[in-house]
């Protein structure tokens, strides 16, 4: 290797102890370990205010269009809104318990069932998500600062193409996304327990702006329009199965969410923040915002003679009417409450990919890249087969919580030993067999093929009509497979550690303060400072 690139290497380094080798900087990195008393910021108005702001996005805007497109009434599409997150917040509340508990983050979490090794698959598939998710979200907050720009300077719409037809975008609209992408980097520089303060602004302005655009297309179209008043056209079993798929809709879309639930968690005041506030904050923001949608949509067949279920569409409507300046006004501050930063869960899951050279700061900025670098605006063309691939992806994701779940309420019922979770020793409770729990991945794995033959079937193949319905619950039959699978497994193996009450508590930890059996570290590579990780929890 050259001095040149010797020096790159050297400079793009971390500053960290030149003596830990690269298993102990994968198991000790500083973003990994116990969050510190000092950063536990995130209160019960916290995770309210994360909830509202993550809500009041696009995608949850037009939720129920799919579902009314599907033959449900208004109302029978909001109760699936309402059912489909409802169901979904206690996977949430669940998985976010260790983090709230121990303060450590998914992909310390994950260590617990997969193996302090084995985990690092099932961090590289949410780091993965989260990148892809980056993209998709600059993407369409591209289309939200063109409206903005639009409704301040209306020849930005004229700006003439200089772009090659290959490359799937126009000149106006990818500066737009380059906008928006460039506006979003500033808020990858904050940490997590002071990110708060940015969702709890965003909190404020989203739902004023999302309450105005509703009163304001009630008035204009006089009325709320006849879409509340359209009727199902399915019925019978038909209805059911529409119903099922509509509410399994709501559950994929929080998926990710579900997995990464410890890295917000780790940062809580204090457990209880986690719980109830998620609880309830994430079935109440999401319908609620969904409502808007749909009354929305139903006042644009008064106004423009079919329902427009985008909420960027519509403002761009708007703005083709030769608009007066106070419209031009009121579409730009709509426009402004989808920028937003998504880039945290990336950052905490590179970082215990690559802790040599990426922290969570830096993790966030590798996903920024990514998304600017995956062409977001072409995935996005094919609505169908993207909603295929996040459909499939969810499954995945799933598989990943109920193992994790299953893990802390089942088999360790809540025991933690916090050191072993750092550490590469044999008799560790983590370290299982080469630090890789074969449980967890046959229950991982057993999760996945129950929904394969569905899937196949969503891709336009002939399949029976039984792995149709499997696939079509996806998350709970992912979810539910490798929980049983894995229960059973460590019935019949059980593994270090299986514990018969519940009871949340670091067992080294409390082993120590009961005069029990110091714990101890040999020196070499699987040396830790138990003292150390212990200061956070």
């Amino acid at each position: 290797m050259s001095s040149i690139a010797r020096k790159l290497i050297a400079r793009a380094e971390l500053n960290h102890d030149k003596s830990m080798t690269w298993s102990q900087m994968l198991l000790t990195s500083e973003d990994l370990l116990p969050v510190g008393p000092d950063k536990h910021t995130w209160d019960t108005v916290n995770f309210v205010a994360f909830w509202i702001a993550d809500s009041f996005n696009v995608n949850t805007w037009m939720i129920a269009s799919s579902m009314i497109q599907l033959g449900l009434s208004w109302w029978q599409a909001w109760i699936c809104v309402w059912l489909g997150y409802g169901a979904v917040a206690p996977f949430i509340a669940a998985n976010a318990r260790p983090g709230a508990i121990f303060h450590v983050t998914f992909p310390v979490v994950a260590r617990t069932s997969f193996g302090v090794w084995g985990s690092l698959w099932c961090v590289f598939n949410r780091g993965a998500m989260a990148c892809i998710w980056y993209g998709v979200q600059a993407s369409i907050g591209g289309d939200c600062v063109r409206v903005m720009l639009r409704a301040i300077w209306p020849s930005v719409n004229n700006i003439p193409n200089h772009m090659p037809a290959s490359s799937g975008t126009n000149t106006r609209d990818f500066m737009c996304f380059f906008l928006f992408w460039l506006i979003s980097l500033p808020a990858i520089w904050f940490p997590i327990h002071k990110i708060r303060h940015l969702f709890t602004v965003k909190a404020i302005v989203a739902p004023t702006a999302g309450i105005t655009f509703f009163i304001w297309c009630i008035v204009r179209a006089h009325g709320v329009g006849p879409v509340i008043h359209q009727p199902a056209t399915v019925h019978g079993s038909e209805l059911g199965w529409a119903m099922v798929s509509s509410l399994m809709s709501c559950i994929s879309n929080m998926a990710t969410l579900v997995t990464n639930a410890p890295d917000f968690a780790s940062r809580a005041k204090k457990p209880s923040a986690a719980l109830l506030p998620q609880l309830l904050s994430v079935p109440i923001t999401f319908s609620l915002v969904s409502f808007i949608g749909i009354i929305v949509s139903s006042s644009s067949v008064v106004i423009y003679g079919e329902p427009v279920w985008s909420p960027i569409d519509l403002l761009n409507m708007f703005l083709d009417e030769n608009p007066s300046h106070a419209t031009r006004f009121g579409v730009w501050y709509i426009a402004t409450t989808n920028i937003s930063a998504n880039s945290i869960s990336a950052g905490c899951d590179l970082t215990a990919l690559m802790p040599r050279f990426i922290n969570i700061r830096r993790g966030g900025y590798v996903a920024a890249v990514v998304g600017i670098c995956m062409l977001p605006w072409n995935l996005l063309k094919s609505s169908s087969r993207f909603t295929s691939y996040l459909s499939a992806y969810s499954v995945f994701l799933s598989s990943i919580a109920g193992v994790m779940i299953t893990e802390y309420f089942l088999i360790r019922r809540g025991h933690y030993r916090v050191p072993d979770l750092y550490s590469a020793r044999k008799d560790g409770w983590y370290y299982y067999t080469y630090g890789i729990n074969f449980r967890a991945y046959a229950a991982y794995i057993s999760g996945i093929l129950i929904n394969v033959v569905g899937f196949a079937g969503a891709t336009g193949r002939t399949v029976p009509l039984a792995a149709t319905r499997i696939y079509e619950m996806s998350f709970f039959t992912g979810f539910g497979v490798s929980a049983v699978i894995y229960f059973s497994l460590n019935y019949f193996f059980p593994v270090r550690g299986v514990q018969q009450r519940f009871k949340e508590v670091d067992v080294a930890a409390q082993e120590q303060i009961d005069g029990g059996k110091e714990v101890k570290e040999k020196d070499g590579d699987d040396f830790v400072d138990v003292s150390s990780l212990q200061s956070g929890v």
